[in-house]
C-alpha cells in the first residue's frame, strides 16, 4: 500500500474541510445538496481537530493528503452513537485521486487500532443509505449494523448505525 496514515498537521486542516465536504458534495451524500446544513460542520476540520484525534490517509511518496477521518475516543462534542466504552469514527472521506488504493480502509483500521488501544469494546458509526461503497468496506472489515441504534438528526435523514466488536 502506498497510503500512510498520521495525525493530520495544523497547516492541512483547511484542506481537510474542503476535501471533506465536496467528498459529500459530489458523491449525493447531502441531502440537500450546498445548502446542507450539515456541510458547515464537514468544512469545519479545524473544530474537530480540538475535539476528536483527525487522521489523515497521505501518499506515501508525496505526502499529498488523500483522505481524513475524526476519530472519537469516548464521547466528548463529537461523539454521537457511542456508548460508555465505545470509540466512534466519523466523517470519513476520500479524494477521488486515493479511492481504489485503500485510503479509505486504510483510515478505517487507523481508528479500529486506536480504539483497541484504548481498551474500547466496540467501534460504532452513523452512515447515510446512500452511502452504499463505505457500507461495503465496513461490512468487510467487520462492522455489523445495529438498526436499533439508528437515529434521526432531522425528521427525513436517517442514520443507519454500524458495530464493531473488538
Amino acid at each position: 500500500m502506498d497510503v500512510t496514515i498520521r495525525p493530520a498537521r495544523d497547516d492541512e486542516l483547511d484542506e481537510v474541510g474542503e476535501l471533506t465536504a465536496r467528498a459529500y458534495l459530489e458523491d449525493g451524500l447531502l441531502t440537500f445538496g450546498e445548502e446542507d446544513p450539515y456541510l458547515e460542520r464537514l468544512r469545519a476540520a479545524r473544530l474537530r481537530a480540538q475535539h476528536t484525534e483527525l487522521l489523515v490517509a497521505v501518499d506515501a511518496a508525496s505526502d499529498a493528503v488523500l483522505g481524513a477521518v475524526a476519530f472519537v475516543g469516548e464521547g466528548g462534542a463529537f461523539g454521537e452513537v457511542a456508548a460508555e466504552d465505545e470509540g466512534e469514527f466519523r466523517m470519513l472521506a476520500v479524494r477521488p485521486e486515493g479511492r481504489g488504493r485503500g485510503a479509505g480502509e486504510a483510515l478505517v483500521r487507523a481508528c479500529m487500532e486506536r480504539a483497541r488501544e484504548r481498551g474500547l469494546r466496540r467501534l460504532v458509526l452513523s452512515s447515510t443509505g446512500e452511502m452504499a461503497t463505505a457500507h461495503r468496506l465496513y461490512g468487510r472489515l467487520g462492522f455489523v449494523r445495529a438498526p436499533e441504534r439508528d437515529w434521526y438528526p432531522y425528521q427525513d435523514l436517517a442514520l443507519h448505525v454500524f458495530v464493531l466488536d473488538l
